[in-house]
């Protein structure tokens, strides 16, 4: 009989950023979270810049999930994060029958946006520049209780299969190959521990307490993955009128110095404000010296493919560079035309003027 607690985490991208001592503020009694280290038995070794507030859903009276209340984190970028924790008992077959109810689910996404709203309308003072359309994230951690003198490795050997299917969301058995390829990224630090990861579900097997931290940090890693995918959506967004503006001022230099200087005062804001954006996110947790939560860190950030969206995101600003350099060198252009033309109607006014006898 497995006993087990399975992690339902909504992540919404609702803000800018999130004043997290005015939410304090208006909510009184809460509490700042602890540094996750999943088995250092050292002093906390993994650091946040602005640590998350987490408080229950239903302070302030939050719509619940299904009947579960929602643990709550805001963090000072901008994202809030809903975990609905599920205990389960039962037999394996049961666990792999309740899997796909719960991965992909519409039903339980608009709840859980319903509730978040709800939270969003309470703490609306303060947001920074907030969203109208919220984009999302949904993540699921099986996490299941160690049975004694059982190992990861045994359980791999028995129940490997399982695993592998209870994440992919299948009803039906998975082929070998698939099987191998999902506990291909697994990550154990005691004999006794595992963790399995996939792009948008995770097994672990681990007491509570680690199990704990490793929910954390599979949290923070999908609030990573949100504010890139928003980076990445603003600047496909800001890169396309850009060109269209760049597009329209394209005229005799004379009459497109104005135009270009625009453009290149836009570029470098919006290069500035993404930059120090990406900069904040990628810097909100530091691991210093706890080698199994930055390898787990590793592990989910290559299962959500967080290099790859930084690649894009670092992409369009080397574009963003390139259009900020080309319209400075436009307006240079322009500049350098007009002030040539202001020189040659001053010396042909003087030779009229010198003609007629008004000059001397």
């Amino acid at each position: 009989m497995l006993q087990a607690r399975i992690t339902l985490l909504y992540l919404f991208d609702v803000a800018d950023a999130v004043a997290l001592d005015q939410v304090a503020g208006v909510l009184g009694d809460v509490k700042r979270e602890h540094h996750p280290s999943p088995k250092s038995p050292a002093p906390p070794s993994a650091h946040y810049q602005q640590i998350p507030i987490a408080f229950a859903g239903h302070a302030i009276g939050a719509p619940t999930l299904d009947g579960s209340d929602a643990r709550v984190r805001l963090y000072d970028y901008g994202v809030v994060s809903l975990a609905f924790d599920r205990p389960f008992t039962g037999t394996w077959a049961e666990l792999l029958a309740l899997g796909p109810t719960l991965i992909d689910n519409a039903a339980l996404d608009a709840q859980a946006e319903a509730c978040c709203r709800a939270i969003v309308a309470r703490l609306a003072g303060a947001l920074e520049r907030p969203r109208q359309v919220f984009l999302s994230e949904d993540y699921a951690v099986f996490a299941v209780t160690p049975v004694q003198d059982m190992s990861a490795e045994q359980l791999i050997a028995e129940h490997g299969a399982d695993v592998a299917r209870l994440l992919r969301g299948e009803v039906g058995p998975l082929s070998t190959q698939e099987i191998e390829e999902v506990l291909r990224h697994r990550l154990s630090y005691l004999a006794g521990d595992l963790v399995v990861a996939t792009w948008n579900a995770a097994f672990v097997y681990d007491v509570e307490p680690g199990a704990d931290a490793v929910v954390e940090i599979m949290e923070y890693g999908n609030s990573q993955l949100l504010q890139y995918r928003y980076y990445d959506q603003l600047l496909d967004a800001q890169l396309g009128r850009l060109y269209d503006q760049l597009q329209a001022n394209r005229q005799p230099y004379l009459f497109g110095a104005r135009g270009y200087t625009r453009s290149a005062r836009q570029v470098h804001s919006l290069t500035i404000d993404v930059r120090e954006l990406l900069d904040r996110t990628e810097n909100a947790l530091k691991f210093v010296g706890d080698i199994y939560a930055a390898r787990l860190f590793a592990l989910v950030g290559a299962r959500l493919g967080l290099e790859r969206w930084k690649g894009n995101i670092r992409d369009k600003l080397q574009t963003l560079d390139g259009i900020y350099h080309f319209a400075v060198e436009q307006s240079g252009i322009a500049r350098g035309e007009f002030l040539e033309l202001t020189i040659i109607a001053i010396l042909v006014l003087e030779l009229i003027l010198f003609f007629l006898g008004i000059m001397k």
